[in-house]
C-alpha cells in the first residue's frame, strides 16, 4: 500500500501543486511571523538590557524607572554621595531627567509633548550610536528618532527651551538610539552634560543612579549595600533585574505586533485548509475507479483511508518544510524593514531562528493538511468495489443535491445570526462585540452549508446576461450551475478574505465620516491653538492673552475665542465647566443638542451634557460648585458647601460627546465663579471669508511667534491626518489579508485545472461540434470569473453587514458609510483574479488534441 501511495503521488504530482503552494504560503506566514518577532524581541532585549546590565546595581524611585521626582525626591545628590562612599562601590553616576522642549528648524516645539532630556557623563548606560556624547555645556546629543523628525544631523545647531522658556543653542555631537525605551519612544530624547541638564530642567534630584561595583564584589552584594543606604523611597536592583524590567516594558508593542501578525497567519492557514480540502475532495471523486480497483485486489477500507492520509502527510510535510525556509527569509526581510520604524536600529541584526519557529511551522502545516484531508479520506473508504466496472471516472459524487436538511440548517443559522446581531446592538460594548463576531461566524457557516444552492441561483440569474458573450457565456453559466457544489467549496476561501476586507473597509470609512462630523462639531473653526501638553505653560494655564489680542487685531482673522475650563461639582458629582469668551453660542460655536437651544445659554443658565443631566430637563435648576478636591480641608463632606454652590437653569442638553461634553457656562458667570481662571486652555480661530488659507495661517503663526510651545492645528490638517492613519491601517490590513486572497485564487486555479482534466472528453466533444479553441478558453475564463465574483460578492454582503453592525456596537453614533469605490475596486480585482486563475487551465484545454481526448476513455 505504501508503494501504491507513493506511485499515486508521482502520478498526480501536477494536480497537487496548487495545494502545496497554499500550504507553503500559509506556513511561510506563520514561521515568518515567529522568526520576525523572535529576532525583533531579541534585538530590543539586547539593546535595552545591555545598557542596564553593564552596571552592578541601579537605583530608581519606588514608582519605577524614569519616574519624575516628588516634592521630596528620594534620589538626591546626598544619596549619590553616600552610595559613592560604600566599600562595595567603585563609582556611581546620577541621571537627571525632565522636559526640555526641542525646537525644529522653524522655531516651533517638536511633538505634542516636550522632548525628554537627560544628563549624561563619562559613565552612563546610554551610549552614542553616531558621533559622541556631549562633553561641554554648549553640546548635546539627540535621539535618532528626534533627529530624523526634525531633520537634524551631527554638527547642526539646535535650540532648546529651558528655565522660564529661555532659548539655548547647542551643537549636536552625537545621536543616541533609545529604541523603544519609555519615555523616549513617545516623546523623543535629548542628552546634555549634568550641569546643563540641571539648568534646563530645574531639577537637582535624579531619575536613576547607576552603580559600578568594586572589583570582585558580586552584583547582589553591591545591590544589598546600596539598598541599605537608599531609604524607603528608592528601589535598588541589580543591572540585570533592571534590564529585564525595561525589556518587559519595551517589549509590549513587539508582542502586540506579533499577536496581530499571527492572527492574520491563522486566517491564511484556514484559507489554505479550505483549498486543501477542496483539492483532495475533487481528487478522490476523480479517482473513484482507482480506489475501487484497490478494493477489488484486496485493499481494506482502513488501508484506503490510511493511504489517502499518507498522501496528505507527505504533501503537508514537504510543503511545510519549504514554507518554513521561505518564512525564515520573510522574517529576515520584515526585521530589516521594521528596525528603524520600531526603534530597533541599534539592536543586533543577527537572525534568531528558534526550534519553536521551525517546529511549529512544520507541525501547523502538516496537521492542517491532515485535518483537511480527513473528510475526503473517509469518503474514499465508501467507494464500492463495483465502481471499478464503471466506464466513467467523472466525479459525480461531488454533485449530489444539498437536501432539505441542509437548507433548513442554513435558514436556522441565518435566523440565529440575525437575532444575535440585533441583540448585540442592545447590550454592552464587550458582549455586543462577542455577539456580533459570533453572528458573523454563524452567517458564514450558513453560507458554507447552503453554498451550492447560492451558486445555482446566481448561475441561473446570470444566464441571460451571460448570453452577451455568446455560446461560451451560456456554457459557462450552465457549467457553474452543474458543478455548484465544487464551485461553492472553491469560492468559500475567497469569501473569507472578501468578508474581512470589506468589513474593515466599511468600519474604516464609517469611522472617517464619524470623525469628520465630530471634528466639525468639536472644532467649529479653521484653527485650534493648544499648549504643548506637559509643559510649564500648559500646567499654568495655556494660551497667553496677548496671542488672542493679536489674532483679533488681524485683518485675516474673522474671530478668535478662547476656551477656559475648571473642575466643578454638580449635585455632588465631579464634572468640568467650560466657557467660551468672544463667541456666541449657537452662532460662532455650533454643536448638536438633545434638547433646548445653545443660543439660550446666558447669565444664570447653562448647557449640560446628556450623561450628566440624568432625569433633568430643560428649565430645571441645578446647583454647581467647586470640585470636591477644591473644598476646604476641614469640611467633613468633600463636596462643595451650600454657600459655594450657585443655582443655574438648564437651557440646553447636549450629547455626551463633542465640544459640549461637560457643563457650558456663560463667560461672565464663569469669571464670577472662578475669578482666578483668566487664561485660555484652547483658542479657536476663524479665518476671514476673503482670506487665503496661506494668509490666515501666516497670521496665526505671527500671533504665536513668541510662544514656540503653542501647537497649531487646522481642522483640514486634522482631517487629513486622521484620513491618512485610516488609509495606512486599511492598506496594512488589506496587504496581510492579501495572502489569504492569493491562496484562495490558487484554490480557484486548482479547481479549474482539475475540472479541465475531468471534462477532457467533454471539451473535446465541444471542439468536435465546432467550438473553437478561443471560445473554449473564453468559456473557462468566464466560469472562473463567475466563481470569483460570486465568492467576492457574498463576502461583500457579509462584510458590509457585519462591518456596520460591529461598528455600531463599538461606537453607537457611528455614521454608516459604504466605500463604493473600494468595493468596486475589490470586485474588479476579483474579475482579474478569475482571469488569471483560468489562464493556464484554459490554455491547456484549448491545446489538447481532440482525437486524443475522445480516445482517452
Amino acid at each position: 500500500m505504501l508503494r501504491t501511495t507513493l506511485a499515486g503521488l508521482r502520478m498526480h504530482t501536477g494536480r497537487l501543486v496548487a495545494t502545496a503552494l497554499a500550504i507553503v504560503l500559509g506556513v511561510m506566514f506563520v514561521s515568518g511571523t515567529l522568526v520576525f518577532s523572535d529576532t525583533l524581541e531579541e534585538g530590543v532585549d539586547s539593546q535595552v538590557m545591555g545598557s542596564a546590565s553593564d552596571f552592578e546595581s541601579i537605583v530608581t524611585p519606588e514608582e519605577g524607572a524614569g519616574a519624575p521626582a516628588d516634592a521630596e525626591p528620594p534620589l538626591t545628590p546626598e544619596l549619590l554621595d553616600r552610595i559613592e562612599g560604600l566599600d562595595e562601590v567603585a563609582s556611581a553616576s546620577g541621571t537627571i531627567q525632565g522636559d526640555t522642549p526641542v525646537l525644529d528648524k522653524d522655531g516651533r516645539a517638536l511633538g505634542q509633548t516636550p522632548t525628554t532630556g537627560i544628563s549624561v557623563d563619562g559613565d552612563t548606560r546610554h551610549t552614542a550610536a553616531t558621533g559622541e556624547l556631549p562633553s561641554a555645556d554648549d553640546e548635546m546629543a539627540l535621539a535618532t528618532t528626534t533627529a530624523e523628525q526634525a531633520g537634524y544631523e551631527v554638527g547642526d545647531e539646535v535650540t532648546v527651551l529651558g528655565g522660564e522658556d529661555a532659548k539655548h543653542t547647542f551643537t549636536v555631537t552625537g545621536l543616541i538610539d533609545f529604541g523603544v525605551e519609555s519615555p523616549f519612544a513617545f516623546s523623543g530624547g535629548a542628552a546634555f552634560t549634568p550641569q546643563t541638564a540641571e539648568k534646563l530642567t530645574g531639577k537637582e534630584a535624579f531619575s536613576e543612579i547607576d552603580v559600578r561595583g568594586a572589583e570582585g564584589v558580586p552584583p547582589a552584594e553591591v545591590t544589598d549595600a546600596v539598598a541599605e543606604v537608599s531609604g524607603s523611597g528608592a528601589k535598588a536592583q541589580t543591572g540585570t533585574e533592571m534590564g529585564e524590567e525595561l525589556a518587559e516594558q519595551s517589549g509590549a508593542q513587539v508582542q502586540m505586533l506579533s499577536i496581530g501578525l499571527l492572527l492574520f497567519a491563522l486566517i491564511a492557514m484556514f484559507t489554505a485548509a479550505i483549498v486543501i480540502y477542496n483539492t483532495f475532495a475533487v481528487l478522490i471523486a476523480q479517482r473513484q475507479r482507482e480506489m475501487a480497483l484497490l478494493r477489488c485486489v484486496g485493499a481494506r477500507r482502513g488501508q484506503v483511508f490510511r493511504g489517502v492520509l499518507l498522501e496528505a502527510l507527505i504533501v503537508g510535510a514537504v510543503s511545510s518544510v519549504i514554507g518554513v525556509a521561505a518564512g525564515i527569509g520573510l522574517g529576515t526581510a520584515g526585521f530589516a524593514l521594521s528596525k528603524e520604524s520600531l526603534g530597533a536600529g541599534g539592536a543586533t541584526t543577527s537572525l534568531v531562528v528558534t526550534p519553536t519557529a521551525v517546529g511549529l511551522g512544520v507541525l501547523v502545516g502538516t496537521v492542517v493538511t491532515l485535518l483537511a484531508a480527513l473528510l475526503p479520506a473517509r469518503k474514499a473508504t465508501k467507494v464500492s468495489p463495483l465502481a471499478a466496472l464503471r466506464t466513467s471516472a467523472a466525479a459525480a459524487g461531488m454533485e449530489k443535491g444539498i437536501g432539505w436538511l441542509r437548507t433548513g440548517a442554513a435558514v436556522l443559522l441565518f435566523a440565529v445570526s440575525a437575532c444575535m446581531t440585533v441583540l448585540g446592538q442592545n447590550v454592552g460594548q464587550e458582549p455586543g462585540l462577542f455577539l456580533t463576531v459570533g453572528a458573523a461566524m454563524l452567517a458564514f457557516l450558513g453560507v458554507v452549508v447552503v453554498g451550492p444552492l447560492i451558486v445555482r441561483g446566481i448561475a441561473s440569474a446570470v444566464r441571460l446576461p451571460m448570453r452577451a458573450f455568446g455560446v461560451p457565456g451560456k456554457l459557462a453559466a450552465d457549467n457553474s450551475q452543474r458543478g455548484s457544489r465544487r464551485a461553492a467549496t472553491a469560492m468559500i476561501a475567497l469569501t473569507i478574505g472578501a468578508t474581512l476586507i470589506t468589513g474593515y473597509a466599511v468600519f474604516s470609512s464609517s469611522m472617517q465620516s464619524t470623525m469628520e462630523e465630530e471634528l466639525a462639531e468639536q472644532f467649529p473653526a479653521d484653527y485650534v491653538l493648544n499648549q504643548q501638553f506637559g509643559t510649564e505653560d500648559f500646567e499654568q494655564g495655556g494660551i497667553p492673552a496677548d496671542v488672542v489680542d493679536r489674532l483679533q487685531d488681524s485683518e485675516e482673522i474673522a474671530g478668535a475665542y478662547s476656551q477656559r475650563s475648571e473642575p466643578v461639582s454638580m449635585a455632588g458629582e465631579p464634572a468640568t465647566a467650560f466657557a467660551y469668551t468672544g463667541a456666541e453660542l449657537g452662532t460662532d460655536l455650533q454643536g448638536s443638542v438633545v434638547a433646548g437651544e445653545l443660543s439660550e445659554v446666558g447669565p444664570g443658565s447653562v448647557a449640560v451634557a446628556e450623561n450628566m443631566a440624568g432625569d433633568r430637563e430643560v428649565g430645571d435648576t441645578v446647583k454647581i460648585g467647586p470640585a470636591p478636591e477644591a473644598a476646604p480641608a476641614d469640611e467633613p463632606d468633600t463636596s462643595a458647601s451650600e454657600e459655594e454652590q450657585r443655582s443655574y437653569t438648564i437651557a440646553a442638553i447636549t450629547p455626551a460627546t463633542g465640544a459640549m461634553y461637560g457643563i457650558t457656562m456663560d463667560p461672565d458667570d464663569f469669571s464670577t465663579a472662578f475669578p482666578d481662571s483668566d487664561t485660555a486652555q484652547s483658542v479657536y480661530v476663524t479665518a476671514a471669508e476673503d482670506a487665503a488659507t496661506a494668509d490666515s495661517r501666516e497670521a496665526v503663526n505671527d500671533a504665536i511667534a513668541e510662544h514656540p510651545t503653542i501647537q497649531v492645528q487646522s481642522t483640514t490638517e486634522m482631517k487629513e491626518q486622521f484620513e491618512q492613519v485610516l488609509d495606512i491601517a486599511f492598506a496594512s490590513i488589506a496587504a496581510m489579508l492579501g495572502l489569504a486572497l492569493v491562496i484562495a485564487v490558487f484554490g480557484v486555479a486548482n479547481t479549474m485545472a482539475l475540472s479541465v482534466l475531468e471534462r477532457r472528453r467533454e471539451s473535446a466533444m465541444l471542439r468536435a461540434l465546432g467550438l473553437s479553441g478561443g471560445q473554449l478558453r473564453r468559456m473557462l475564463s468566464l466560469e472562473a470569473v463567475l466563481l470569483c465574483l460570486t465568492g467576492a460578492g457574498i463576502g461583500v454582503v457579509l462584510g458590509v453587514t457585519f462591518g456596520w453592525a460591529g461598528g455600531l456596537v463599538a461606537f453607537s453614533d457611528l455614521v454608516l458609510t459604504i466605500p463604493i469605490a473600494k468595493i468596486g475596486l475589490f470586485l474588479a480585482a476579483a474579475v482579474v483574479a478569475g482571469l488569471l486563475a483560468a489562464a493556464l487551465p484554459a490554455h491547456r484545454a484549448a491545446r489538447t488534441s481532440i482525437t486524443g481526448a475522445l480516445a482517452s476513455e
